[in-house]
């Protein structure tokens, strides 16, 4: 299972964490990937982290903005969000299981495994 926490509102310019608590998924078999879904638009991913080595990969529109990071003790994925903008509003869904960290972030399969998300709105 995955279970994400830590959206809320913040304003622009804001900062947010968000976790994945992740049970039954190893990430060492599996690369896991953060996801966003705003209303109307179709899932984008956002940030992925590979099995291997722990190589982080970003959408163009969060590099230099977005730090994913796992801990391994507290099986943990961890999505730290910083200058955030309106844009960015959207739920946010952790997935693993046939996830590919491509260099421009992580892409998604049917074979996928999501949690239930958590909402990140950003607004004055």
């Amino acid at each position: 299972q995955l279970v994400e926490s830590g959206g809320g509102l913040v304003q622009p310019g804001g900062s947010l964490t968000l976790s994945c608590r992740i049970s039954r998924f190893s990430f060492d078999i599996y690369n896991i990937g953060w996801f966003r879904q705003a209303p109307g638009k179709e899932r984008e991913g956002v940030s992925c982290i590979t099995l291997s080595g722990g190589r982080t990969n970003y959408v163009d529109s969060v590099k230099g903005r977005f730090f994913m990071s796992r801990d391994r003790t507290r099986n943990t994925i961890s999505l730290q969000m910083n200058s955030l903008k309106p844009e960015d509003t959207a739920s946010y869904y952790c997935g693993a299981v046939g996830v590919s960290c491509t260099f421009s972030g992580p892409i998604a399969t049917r074979n996928t495994y999501w949690g239930q998300g958590t909402q990140v709105t950003v607004s004055s």
